[in-house]
């Protein structure tokens, strides 16, 4: 299994950029099907190399998906965009372009936001120096 050793962090920002920058307008090679979000995107692995795609489980993008759905063929698409488990599958079926747009910008701004704390604060910790040992300002005093 070769995996997806993509940074989630370079891969969810360049989503965000491919989806304000309207890469999902129509397909010049496939004008007459919609786009998916993800799958149609330099985003995906498998990204025109439709001959010999990878599996989806190796995709860097699984981690967000919920254990439960991780087997699916389209895995990505049930990655839940909102605290009520809204996905693009989801929106696919029952929304419409815009709110999927609006559903995914303002999920991937989020995501990304917290993957940033996250990474500061493991470095900020990584880079603490440990305590030395010495007694305290305070108790020096006394």
């Amino acid at each position: 299994m070769r995996g997806d050793d993509r940074d989630i962090l370079e891969v969810l920002k360049s989503e965000l950029q491919y989806l304000k920058s309207n890469g999902y307008g129509r397909s010049p090679r496939e004008p007459w099907r919609p786009q998916f979000f993800f799958e149609d995107s330099p985003t995906c692995m498998n990204y025109d190399s439709k001959a010999h795609p990878a599996p989806c489980h190796e995709c860097v993008l699984m981690q967000l998906v919920p254990e439960e759905f991780r087997h699916e063929r389209f895995a990505c698409r049930l990655i839940p965009l909102s605290a009520a488990g809204e996905t693009l599958d989801a929106l696919y079926r029952w929304g419409t372009q815009r709110e999927a747009e609006q559903a995914l910008t303002g999920w991937l701004v989020t995501t990304i936001q917290q993957l940033e704390r996250e990474r500061a604060l493991g470095q900020a910790a990584h880079t603490r120096q440990p305590d030395s040992g010495a007694p305290a300002a305070s108790a020096q005093k006394a």
